[in-house]
């Protein structure tokens, strides 16, 4: 059965359903809605919610819940991710799996609450110290919050790992019916956990190595982490990708309206088609390359001022030209734009970009 919810509650939903019982956190918006939810579902499903004093206090409790072998969340926006880092560091090093939820709001600095797509290079590079990367998993819809942030715990718990949601302002506030899951009886057991050590020898927990060699063993194991999650974990989606001239690339809320301009062109006899990457970090390069098979040009839209772009072009290695366009602070960019875009390419393009009769 579905049932209308708004983005945040349904995420804040999903992430008790999939075994989440402890979350710490700090409001700011659009996000405060997930911290609202949790203040209330989650101590009648036996969880802990907790409201820490800043967003430094609450990364490092969720360090203490996932150490002791829990499923735990924070989530926040822009701002309060960036003070997050240095412990987003920290957890990456001491492979302790948790979620961690990116609401974007317009930047740099304290910027604006609406929406954004401004924070993809934070998201996708890491963000904090030293050589490590999150698996990014960005939702277009209400349901796919659902759907990702149950599969977030579950790829955290696999590789023990961070695992970031990257949505934004538009679809943490929007509402939609959704279909939740099941509620899971159990966290999966984690012997490696700091549950305590009678009759067993003692786990050990931490990221910091005195001898160099240590820590360059300990990089060296991680990386090949980060090797297996790229060639097992790169997700996207295609649509009309087939004999598409002008491919469109976008992800997030901002896919939504492009898959609108790309049924427009169509319309028009423009042969365009839109990739969706759902994951951004890895990115599903080869994905792209197979929905860029047919076209001429490819066009990359972002509520940015150009970041996944760059991941665009090193995906296609040079092979098309890509082109962008991206309205940022806050301005969401219309189906109108993106059409008007996609006519320019086709036109440049001619041949490769009319519709075949069928």
């Amino acid at each position: 059965m579905k049932v209308l919810m708004k983005g945040n509650e349904a995420l804040a939903e999903a992430a008790v359903r999939a075994g989440c019982r402890y979350f710490f956190g700090y409001p700011i918006t659009p996000q405060t809605e997930i911290s609202e939810y949790l203040a209330r579902r989650l101590p009648g499903a036996g969880g802990v919610f907790l409201q820490a004093e800043s967003e430094v206090a609450a990364i490092n409790m969720v360090y203490g819940a996932a150490g002791a072998g829990a499923r735990v969340m924070t989530s926040s926006s822009g701002p309060g991710i960036s003070l997050k880092q240095e412990g987003i560091s920290y957890i990456a090093g001491a492979e302790l799996p948790c979620v961690i939820v990116n609401i974007m709001r317009g930047g740099p600095g304290l910027g604006g609450i609406q929406p954004s797509q401004s924070d993809y290079f934070q998201a996708t590079r890491g963000g904090g110290h030293g050589d490590y990367r999150l698996p990014v998993l960005a939702p277009s819809n209400v349901q796919e919050l659902v759907d990702l942030t149950c599969l977030a715990f579950d790829l955290a718990d696999e590789y023990r790992t961070p695992v970031l949601i990257l949505g934004d302002g538009i679809l943490g506030q929007m509402m939609e019916a959704v279909e939740l899951p099941p509620v899971r009886a159990a966290a999966p057991e984690k012997t490696w956990a700091t549950t305590g050590c009678r009759g067993r020898a003692k786990n050990v927990i931490t990221s910091f190595f005195m001898d160099a060699a240590d820590l360059e063993r300990h990089n060296l194991r991680l990386q090949e982490k980060y090797r297996a999650i790229s060639a097992r974990e790169a997700r996207g989606e295609s649509y009309l990708t087939g004999d598409a001239g002008v491919l469109v690339v976008a992800f997030g809320s901002t896919a939504r309206i492009a898959k609108a301009a790309v049924r427009a062109a169509r319309a028009e006899g423009i042969a365009a088609g839109l990739f969706r990457p759902v994951t951004l970090w890895p990115f599903p390069a080869e994905l792209l390359n197979r929905a860029a098979l047919q076209a001429g040009a490819v066009l990359t839209v972002e509520m940015n001022y150009g970041q996944m772009v760059e991941d665009v072009r090193l995906a296609l290695d040079c092979r098309l030209p890509v082109h962008f366009y991206g309205r940022g602070g806050g301005m969401v960019p219309g189906v109108g734009e993106i059409f008007r875009e996609i006519v320019k390419l086709g036109g440049e393009t001619r041949e490769r970009c009319r519709v075949k009769p069928a």
